[in-house]
C-alpha cells in the first residue's frame, strides 16, 4: 500500500532501472525505437551459506522473468571486470537494473560497478526535463506529473492507496525527513510514493530522476508474479499482479528509447542470460530458481 504524504528516505536501491537514453515523455508513437533491447542485471556475491556451493555470485530468475514480461532480454554482469569492460558493456546495453541484496553500498564490489554505470549514465547525454513535483493526499496519488506512473489507469492507482500491492521486506531506507533534509537527493529524485514500516518509519518507496531516466523502488515488484514463498506472503491479487506486469512494461519502454547495440549478433546471443540454466532453489531460499555465476 502506498502512502502518499510526501517524506523520504533514500539510501538503499532495491530495483533502479538506469536506460541509457534521454529522459523524455512516455510516449513513443511518434519516435524510432529500439524493439529489440537488452537490460543489463549485475549479480550480486552469495552471502548466504546453503548457497554458496552453486557458484560465487547470482541473479533471482524472479527479475530475469520480470524483465523478460516486459519485452526485453537480459544480460547478466558479473562484478569482477574492469572498468574499460565495463564502458564496453555500457554501450551494448539500453538498460541496467540493480537488484535488491545484502552487498555493502559503500565497500563492496557491488557498489564499485554499480558507481561505474551510474557515471556513465550520467555522461551519456543532458536531459533536459521540466521538474515536476508529484503531489499527494492519503486518499489520491497525484501522478499526472510522473513519468513512471502517468499511464497507469485511475482503478489501480486509487488501489496503490488503499490495498496492500507492494512487498516490502527490508531492514534499511531513506526516512521522508532525511531524504528532504539532503539537498543533492531532492535536487535530483523527484518522491513518487512513501511507505509507513512495522515501526512506524515513514520511507520513500518510489522514485525518480528529475532529468535523468533513472528510476527506484523500496519494494519488489517482481515478486507479485514470479515468487511464491508462503512465509513471506507475496500479494498476488489481480492489483498486485496489475502493477508488476505495467512497471516492467514502463521499464523496457524507456530502455527502447537507447539504440546502444552489440558489434554484432553472435556477440549478442553469447552475452545473454539463455547461455545459462536457472537452479531450483525453492527448497532452500525465498527463490524459486536462481542464476549462478
Amino acid at each position: 500500500m502506498f502512502n502518499t504524504g510526501v517524506s523520504t528516505y533514500l539510501c538503499l536501491f532495491f530495483a533502479c532501472c538506469l536506460c541509457c537514453s534521454r529522459a523524455l515523455p512516455t510516449k513513443l508513437n511518434n519516435e524510432a525505437v529500439n524493439d529489440r533491447s537488452v537490460i543489463g542485471v549485475l549479480t550480486q556475491v552469495v552471502t548466504d551459506e546453503i548457497m554458496k556451493p552453486f557458484g560465487r555470485t547470482y541473479i533471482p530468475s524472479s527479475y530475469v522473468k520480470y524483465i523478460e514480461s516486459g519485452g526485453s532480454r537480459v544480460m547478466p554482469i558479473r562484478l569482477t571486470l574492469t572498468t574499460s569492460e565495463y564502458e564496453k558493456i555500457f554501450m551494448k546495453i539500453n538498460g541496467l537494473i540493480f537488484i535488491g541484496g545484502d552487498a555493502d553500498l559503500e565497500t563492496s564490489d557491488f557498489a564499485r560497478v554499480a558507481k561505474i554505470f551510474y557515471r556513465l549514465a550520467l555522461a551519456d547525454g543532458v536531459q533536459n526535463m521540466g521538474d515536476g513535483v508529484l503531489r499527494g493526499s492519503d486518499e489520491s496519488l497525484e501522478v499526472q506529473s510522473s513519468r513512471m506512473f502517468n499511464t497507469f489507469p485511475d482503478e489501480l492507482i486509487n488501489a496503490l492507496t488503499q490495498e496492500p500491492l507492494t512487498g516490502n521486506f527490508h531492514n534499511y531506507g531513506i526516512t521522508i525527513k532525511d531524504f528532504q533534509e539532503n539537498e543533492m537527493l531532492q535536487s535530483f529524485f523527484t518522491i513518487l510514493s512513501t511507505n509507513i514500516a512495522k515501526n512506524g518509519a515513514h520511507f520513500v518507496s518510489t522514485f525518480e530522476g528529475k532529468r535523468y531516466p533513472f528510476y527506484g523502488v523500496q519494494w519488489h515488484p517482481e515478486v507479485n508474479r514470479f515468487q511464491w514463498y508462503r512465509k513471506l506472503n507475496f500479494p498476488h491479487s489481480r492489483h498486485a499482479v496489475q502493477l508488476s506486469s505495467l512497471l516492467a512494461e514502463f521499464f523496457v519502454n524507456e530502455a527502447r528509447r537507447s539504440f546502444h547495440h552489440f558489434d554484432s549478433p553472435a556477440e549478442e546471443e553469447s552475452s545473454l542470460i539463455y547461455s545459462y540454466s536457472p537452479v531450483y532453489v525453492a527448497n532452500i531460499t525465498a527463490y524459486e530458481q536462481a542464476y549462478f555465476f
